[in-house]
């Protein structure tokens, strides 16, 4: 998969022409995914004609286009047809009275922009109502509940900044502190508006038919926010009612104040008050995403693609948890999808959750070498990269720098490991982290740490864990499988660690309690990895599972580094399928000549990049993909070739199948022996010119 960004050029008479000419030329790109970079609505006539027009030119070259529909793009027609269903957040903001009985304050509003604002307008405010206003004295810096004063009708919000409080002097209030919450409307469709699926679902309706395979959404969620406080609190007058309905007794903006600035002696209601708060956001993120999957299957096909990725701020911090709940878990695809700097344990347990044999990761840097070595780190961790051109640059030929070297021609021979296996990678440990706990920043010592310390230190050693929020018990997504082990779609595991329990304990500990025999092994932890490690370490050694490929702590811009697998090493998929790869000095790969062992087998092979085969149960080759192939032994398998070719064989209804990525040729007699049923798959045209616009 690679990435295409439209701007104003792809909008001029056949504009979308020239990056699908030369990505279908000079790359083995299958499916190009799509988004919006200029102005215009997908509402827009001669936007869905434009989109439409290279859908079916995209088909004509054998290429798949997903575009991006996500309502954020039309968010005009949303505006224009629900004027009172935009999203708002309340903003807190506190003053010392000092015993005067009046203040005047201005109030900044907040605005803001990601890759959707981007060639259009940002998420500004459009409204602004000062939406509560309260008194209070405060004991040792905590609001004194006993002393708390709804003094709304004193005050006034002048000019949509000017906050005005003024209390007449024979009034009986007797104030210190004045909290306003005040209620600024954002430009953007309100998520649990009633009118936001069906109009999403409308948005889909215009391009159904066009030529797309798929259609994506895109780092769902409120706006993002790079530096969330808990003084600004997302809200709406349609999710106060849902707060209200799933939660008797309360109103959601009285427990906004209790929220974000607690109370003396309501520390317990405060923690709940954010756990009915941050579920019910994580939850309509859940049912947005799904009604989103399953409208493009409805509209465009059951074998429709539904992408990109769920991942905003990639990385589990507050950024991404004021913007979505961490509802990645729960965004459903069928393709496990992340971006940027992902932890590792995240995008291969997000190809557990959606059965997907490997998971894929926008990728971008600034230059095109990280992207020759990110390629094997990928392989060796489980997945793919869907490539995203040199980003940042501001040089517009730059979105073709990776079609002039052998980027393409290297991806191509990774994807003959697609031949031989559609299983994930074999993850030995889960480390299920308390879903709620994560979310609540009433208790710092838990909130926003999701064991990533921990993951990190085990993937730096090989050993492969997948990072799982306890949610995923508690909907059931997690089970316990026939032979006692716990369960994740189709990885089994030896060892599961329960990070710093907490709301969610009496949910995950009844599943913990069901595990058979000892059959996985469990750990409980509040945070200090080096013990914790040692005890996984033992249990994987006394069950003879050894590591995979070390890892390294590596960044990624400027987000924060975790630890991914070198660019040199092996892995063993769930169904058994042992991959050696190495891309380190090499974007080709590097030479692999060497004898080892599998299963207990010898085998010897001159390969360049990787080896990937798989044994039956009595001990016959099943299955086996070779980049730049030389010769291979194993058992009484010989292959000895007079020219290195890239090749896959494979049982097919107990048939070998044979395919060789290169120019259609007579079959070395090595080859032939196996089966005369090869297909040759075309390679991309080499290395593209010095091209420009």
């Amino acid at each position: 998969m690679a990435c295409w960004f439209w701007g104003v050029d792809e909008f001029k008479p056949d504009g979308y022409k020239p990056f699908i000419d030369q990505y279908e030329k000079y790359s083995a790109t299958g499916v190009l995914t799509a988004s919006l970079r200029s102005s215009g609505e997908l509402t827009d006539e001669n936007v869905v004609r434009q989109i439409r027009d290279a859908a079916q030119y995209a088909q004509e070259k054998g290429l798949g286009l997903v575009m991006d529909l996500d309502i954020r793009l039309a968010r005009a027609e949303f505006r224009k047809r629900y004027p009172q269903d935009l999203q708002e957040i309340v903003l807190v903001r506190e003053f010392p009275l000092d015993g005067s009985m009046s203040l005047q304050a201005t109030i900044e509003l907040p605005s803001y922009s990601d890759h959707y604002t981007a060639g259009r307008y940002p998420y500004g405010p459009v409204g602004v109502r000062l939406e509560r206003l309260y008194s209070y004295e405060k004991d040792e810096g905590a609001i004194k509940s006993s002393s708390l004063k709804d003094i709304t009708s004193y005050g006034s919000l002048a000019g949509g900044k000017q906050l005005s409080l003024s209390v007449p002097h024979e009034s009986s209030e007797k104030m210190n502190w004045a909290c306003a919450l005040i209620v600024v409307t954002i430009n953007t469709p309100d998520l649990f508006s009633i009118n936001l699926l069906r109009f999403q679902r409308e948005v889909l309706k215009l391009y159904a038919g066009s030529g797309l395979i798929g259609a994506a959404k895109d780092e769902w969620g409120f706006p993002g926010r790079f530096h969330p406080t808990t003084d600004d609190l997302w809200y709406s007058e349609a999710m106060a009612s849902v707060y209200r309905e799933k939660h008797p007794g309360h109103e959601l903006i009285r427990d906004i104040l209790l929220m974000a600035k607690g109370e003396q002696g309501r520390e317990a209601d405060r923690k709940e008050a954010i756990n009915r708060y941050m579920r019910m956001i994580y939850e309509r993120n859940w049912e947005i995403e799904g009604d989103f999957f399953e409208s493009v299957k409805e509209l465009f096909g059951i074998d429709a693609m539904v992408g990109t990725h769920p991942t905003w701020y990639p990385y589990p911090n507050a950024m991404e948890i004021f913007k979505n709940g961490l509802s990645w878990w729960n965004t459903k695809r069928e393709l496990a999808q992340t971006d940027e700097a992902t932890p590792f344990s995240v995008r291969t347990a997000l190809a557990k959750k959606w059965g997907s044999a490997v998971w894929y990761n926008m990728f971008y840097d600034t230059q095109p070498e990280r992207y020759a070595i990110d390629i094997w780190r990928a392989v060796l961790g489980g997945g793919r990269l869907n490539i995203h051109p040199p980003y940042p640059s501001k040089d517009v030929n730059r979105k073709y720098a990776l079609l002039e070297g052998e980027l393409f021609q290297a991806i191509q021979r990774i994807h003959l490991l697609d031949y031989i296996s559609s299983a994930p990678v074999h993850c030995p440990v889960a480390i299920v982290f308390d879903h709620s706990s994560v979310l609540n920043w009433a208790d710092q010592s838990r909130f926003a740490d999701v064991g990533l310390r921990l993951a990190d230190a085990l993937w730096e050693k090989g050993v492969y864990a997948d990072l799982i929020p306890s949610s995923e018990i508690v909907n059931g997504a997690v089970t316990i499988a026939e032979n006692g082990k716990i369960r994740y779609g189709t990885q089994l595991y030896e060892v599961a660690v329960y990070y710093k329990p907490g709301y969610d304990n009496e949910q995950v500990s009844a599943l913990f309690d069901r595990v058979l025999n000892g059959a996985t092994s469990i750990f409980q932890t509040e945070g200090q990895p080096d013990e914790t490690i040692q005890g996984i370490l033992q249990v994987l050694k006394k069950r003879r599972i050894p590591p995979q490929t070390t890892g390294s702590m590596i960044g990624l811009a400027d987000f924060p580094p975790s630890v991914v697998p070198d660019a040199s090493g092996h892995i063993r998929l769930i169904d058994g399928t042992f991959i050696a790869a190495s891309g380190s000095s090499d974007v080709m790969g590097d030479p692999i000549k060497r004898r080892f062992y599998v299963d207990g087998h010898a085998v010897n092979v001159d390969a360049e990049g990787l080896v990937g085969l798989r044994f039956d149960k009595s001990g016959k080759l099943q299955a086996l993909a070779c980049g730049g192939l030389k010769s291979f032994r194993t058992g009484n398998v010989r292959i000895d070739l007079p020219d290195r070719l890239d090749i896959a064989l494979f049982k097919e209804a107990g048939e070998w199948r044979g395919i060789i990525h290169g120019e259609e040729q007579d079959l070395p007699g090595d080859l032939a022996k196996f089966t005369v049923n090869w297909q040759f798959v075309k390679q991309p045209h080499g290395k593209l010119p010095a091209f420009r616009d």
